[in-house]
């Protein structure tokens, strides 16, 4: 039973020991659960704060960033206020002035149109005064007039249309203009006498009475086979050959020089030593070719036609030789062509053979441009030389650059100081009395006379002179020099007006 006691005792005291353990355990882990909860609602708390205090902070920069933005706004929005009241300001002044400016406007055109019928009222007044004084009426004088002006404009027309047309292809920069003043420069060339008449020397005065025969039968055989006049007059020592053709003048004097030395003069004499006058001429006439060919640097060209070309030797214009004018004229040629790109041999035998017509001239009809190339082309001359040779006067239209370089080259060698017989001091008058000429018209500022004097550039004010009164200007000067200057070839009148404006950036 004790046993028993002490196992229930035993048993008991165990059951309440173990009862305390376990409720001493439970409130320890009790304890800890509530300590942690403690913690964790503490954490929450902590935590929450943060957070609304953060969410406190972006509300506040998102308001404050608002109220910027909005103060931005609304000061934008007043400038706009501000700048549109200004502008508005500023139109209502400008529509106020507009106002007062039509009205002044309606004003002056109210009194123009015043003014306007006033000037038309005496218009007409004059008008029939004037149809009153002359026996027309308006539309009489008016047709008088045109039909006057046409009429002066034809003419005027006809004469300056084929020059004016010629001097506009002729137009050149200033690399043209050095290069033909170089070429001038580089060409010189000698200057003759020009005479219709051949004085020839004898050694006495009885020579006269064998010259003219029994009953004058010498001087007429002689006058028959050369078909020169021989002028047998009281110049002592000398009798006097005239004729227009050189070439048969040429030959009676080298006859009368033969018979005269022979001694031997009759009708049959005369006949043989004219023959032989001739042959020697022919003989000097082909020398004299052969030589311009050479000199000109033109080979290859046909006997025959060498000894037509040879006549130039005897032929001269306003004191220049034609032969020489020819070999000078295909230098000029050549050195142009050269400077241009353009074909040189075809520009040099053209302007070397084109007054080839002068040859034969005076036997011939025609003028001696179409003359030449007819004669170069029945010797075999080329097809382009030949063109140059027509048209170096500008007969036929001129279609190539080479044949524009002959008529260069001719005007060059024709016109330059020097090479026609002109002294220098006349040249210089000549020139001057153009500029007086073109600068004696009203409005002309300036006058210039350039190119040897073959054109006169004129300067105009543009304030007194308009475009047509220009065109009207070139005529009246045209005119002027016309009656007043004797000169060859033509002489082309440029007006120039030029209308310039300016002002300043400040």
């Amino acid at each position: 039973m004790i046993e028993i006691v002490i196992g229930l005792a035993a048993l008991i005291i165990g059951s309440a020991a173990g009862f305390l353990v376990r409720r001493n355990t439970g409130r320890e882990q009790q304890q800890v659960a509530t300590a942690e909860a403690e913690r964790l609602v503490r954490e929450a708390e902590r935590q929450q704060k943060e957070t609304l205090l953060e969410a406190k902070e972006e509300a506040m920069r998102i308001r404050t960033q608002a109220e910027a933005e909005f103060k931005s706004r609304r000061d934008e929005v007043q400038n706009m206020e501000r700048r549109v009241a200004g502008k508005e300001e500023s139109l209502d002044r400008k529509v106020e002035t507009l106002e007062q400016r039509q009205a002044t406007l309606e004003q002056r055109q109210a009194e123009l149109q015043q003014r306007s019928e006033e000037v038309e009222h005496l218009r007409q007044q004059k008008l029939a005064e004037v149809e009153r004084v002359a026996g027309l009426t308006q539309a009489e004088a008016k047709g008088e007039l045109i039909k006057e002006i046409e009429g002066e404009v034809q003419e005027d027309a006809n004469r300056r249309v084929r020059a004016a047309d010629s001097w506009a292809k002729q137009e050149s920069d200033r690399r043209a203009r050095e290069i033909l003043s170089t070429i001038i420069q580089r060409v010189s060339s000698e200057v003759v006498h020009e005479s219709t008449v051949t004085v020839v020397p004898i050694p006495s005065e009885e020579t006269k009475g064998r010259i003219i025969g029994r009953e004058g039968r010498n001087i007429r055989a002689l006058e028959a086979a050369t078909g020169v006049d021989l002028i047998i007059d009281d110049t002592p020592d000398a009798v006097t050959l005239s004729a227009f053709d050189p070439v048969r003048r040429e030959v009676a004097r080298l006859a009368l020089t033969k018979l005269i030395q022979d001694g031997r003069i009759h009708p049959a004499r005369i006949e043989e030593i004219v023959a032989k006058a001739r042959q020697e001429l022919d003989a000097t006439i082909a020398e004299a070719g052969e030589q311009a060919a050479i000199d000109a640097d033109v080979p290859g060209m046909h006997p025959d036609l060498i000894k037509y070309f040879g006549r130039l030797k005897f032929r001269t214009s306003y004191g220049q030789n034609q032969l020489r004018h020819a070999v000078e004229s295909a230098h000029l040629g050549a050195m142009i062509a050269m400077e241009f790109g353009a074909d040189i041999d075809v520009s040099r035998r053209g302007s070397l053979l084109h007054d080839l017509g002068k040859a034969i001239d005076h036997e011939v009809e025609g003028t001696h441009a179409a003359l030449g190339a007819e004669l170069a082309r029945r010797y075999g001359v080329k097809e382009p030389v030949a063109h140059t040779i027509e048209a170096h006067h500008e007969e036929v239209e001129p279609s190539t650059i080479e044949s524009h370089i002959v008529i260069v080259a001719d005007a060059i060698s024709g016109s330059r100081p020097g090479a026609r017989r002109e002294s220098l001091e006349r040249y210089i008058q000549r020139l001057e009395a153009l500029e007086s000429i073109a600068g004696s018209f009203v409005g002309v500022d300036k006058a210039f006379a350039i190119q040897a004097g073959r054109e006169v550039r004129v300067l105009v004010d543009p304030g007194t002179i308009d475009d047509l009164g220009s065109m009207r200007l070139a005529r009246d000067i045209s005119k002027k020099i016309e009656e007043s200057l004797q000169y060859p070839g033509q002489i082309k009148v440029t007006v120039l007006r030029e209308t310039r404006a300016s002002d300043y950036a400040k």
